[in-house]
Order: structure tokens, then sequence, then C-alpha cells
């Protein structure tokens, strides 16, 4: 009975954890959306255009991200087990990738050049690293605070 009961405390947590979580997602999501639009003026017509071209962009980005934090992950886990021929590999592959999203970036250049005017693509990649910056910020402002709070505990 106490392990059921675990069990199902561990679930919900989880669920809970996860639920969180997406929240986070959907709320730093619509601060993008919101950011973006504001810092490039995006009229109704542009967003409309705009969005669509720019999710397709990011979700292709997104996936060799993610299977270069994948293969970084790996190579740190086990740098020591690895053989020379593994870690060329994973090297060699590390740079296949940084090319392809180079190669990424460079026909979505193009794409937004279409629905875009040529300053509101060089905004965009303004926005982004400002938007990155506006949530490193938001980070470590958060970090400091519950380090702040913690040390207030103690005292």
């Amino acid at each position: 009975m106490k392990k059921y009961c675990l069990l199902i405390i561990i679930f919900v947590f989880s669920l809970a954890t996860a639920t969180a979580q997406e929240n986070r997602r959907e709320v730093i999501a619509a601060q993008k959306v919101a950011y973006f639009t504001r810092q490039l003026s995006l009229s109704p017509q542009e967003a409309r255009l705009f969005w669509p071209v720019y999710d397709e962009f990011t979700a292709k980005r997104d996936k060799i991200v993610e299977q270069r934090n994948t293969i970084t992950r790996n190579v740190g886990k086990n740098f020591r087990n690895m053989s020379e021929k593994e870690l060329e590999e994973a090297g060699d592959e590390l740079i296949r990738l940084n090319l392809q999203e180079a190669e990424l970036k460079a026909e979505y250049h193009n794409k937004f050049k279409e629905v875009l005017t040529p300053s509101k693509v060089v905004r965009l990649y303004h926005a982004e690293n400002g938007f990155k910056n506006y949530l490193l910020n938001q980070l470590r402002s958060r970090r400091e605070n519950m380090q702040a709070n913690q040390r207030r505990k103690f005292q």
C-alpha cells in the first residue's frame, strides 16, 4: 500500500513538473512573439506572412541544435572511454551540423527577404540576440534573487 501511495505521489509530482515546464515554454514563446513583433514593428500582414516561415526555420534549427547537444553531452559523459576514432567522428559530426545550420540560415535569409524588408530582416537577427540576452538576464536575476533569499534565511 505504501509503495502505491509513493508511486502515485511521484507520478503526480512528475506530471506537475512537466506541466509547469510546458507552461514556461508557452510563456516564453508568447514573450518571443511580442518581443519580435515590437522590435520588427510587424504589421498584421507582415506578421501573417513572417511567423509561419520563422516557425519553420526555428523547428529545423532546433533539430540541428538538439543533435549537436546530444553529441556534446555524449562526449562530455564518455570522453575518457572514447577512442580517438570515436572522438574524431564526433568532432566531424559537430562540424557537419555547424555547416548544416549555416546553410539553413542562408536558405531562410532569402525566405525572410521574401516576406520582410531588408531592414526588418537585419532587425530580426538583432532581435534574436536581444531576446536571448533578455532571457539570460531574467534567469540571472532569478538566480540572484534566490541566492539573496537563501542568505537572508541563514543570517
